[in-house]
């Protein structure tokens, strides 16, 4: 299955569950198949994520909230998360306030790991200190915080610090990755070794030929604790999913592109 681009979490699908993988970037299925399944979380996430993408430079705590109120209908999540709101705008004000210079928020990137393979993604912050160093920030939403051991192996930040490596030309030693969590009021920061970012290229590497030796009988379904939430259960065979739903849904699939 020939692939000349992957991004994280690309990536991490394919390791958790190979048919997801399929069904999503193979076979392209992106609508929604399991009726049991609850995305509000998902939406608060991107909530935040939206008002602090547009309000990194805002000047007050009360335009924040006033950007936060405005774009607050644009998403569908439970009323109780919105107890929470005030106490995370307050926290990343704060935060905000005592960083240095933003060079980049929400950088789409695409980095060449070897010839015709290359990470993409989007990189929530950059910041450069006064002393030429740095910052990689991700926003995250999640109940519990990373560890700096979680982060050691998170394929998204290794990612990120190739991209920053790549584009800024600044030395590996030189850039700090962190997770900030505004609800905790907490950052979880790591900084890499050459070494590192050395074998994560070429473990991304021997991860696209992995897929491209693949036939599309080989992408099997791995049963798991998210299997519940997985958007595919309903086409998933471990639960009840048949040829014929899946031919369904890919009629559909044509049936909506035909449409646009």
């Amino acid at each position: 299955m020939f692939i000349n681009t992957a991004s994280p979490s690309k990536i991490k699908t394919y390791d958790t569950c190979k048919l997801k993988y399929k069904f999503r970037y193979v076979d392209r299925l992106y609508d929604n198949y399991n009726e049991g399944s609850d995305t509000s979380h998902l939406h608060f996430g991107t909530y935040v994520h939206k008002i602090f993408e547009d309000g990194w430079q805002t000047e007050s705590l009360e335009e924040l909230t006033e950007l936060a109120r405005n774009v607050r209908t644009e998403f569908d999540f439970e009323s109780p998360k919105e107890s929470e709101i005030p106490m995370i705008l307050s926290n990343f004000f704060e935060w905000n306030a005592r960083l240095e210079t933003t060079v980049s928020a929400e950088w789409r990137f695409s980095i060449e790991i070897a010839d015709g393979m290359s990470l993409n993604g989007i990189i929530d912050r950059i910041v450069k200190g006064k002393t030429g160093k740095y910052l990689i920030i991700d926003y995250k939403t999640s109940k519990r915080a990373a560890s700096k051991r979680d982060l050691y192996n998170d394929a998204q930040m290794l990612t990120y610090v190739v991209a920053v490596h790549k584009e800024y030309n600044v030395p590996i030693k030189d850039i700090t990755v962190a997770h900030y969590y505004p609800h905790l009021d907490k950052t979880v920061n790591i900084s890499y070794l050459p070494i590192h970012i050395s074998n994560f290229i070429r473990s991304m590497k021997d991860k696209f030929w992995e897929i491209r030796k693949k036939k599309a009988e080989d992408f099997y379904p791995c049963r798991g604790p998210l299997c519940n939430w997985c958007d595919y259960k309903g086409l998933c065979p471990l639960f009840g999913g048949t040829d014929l739903m899946l031919k369904e849904a890919k009629e559909a699939r044509d049936d909506s592109r035909n449409r646009k």
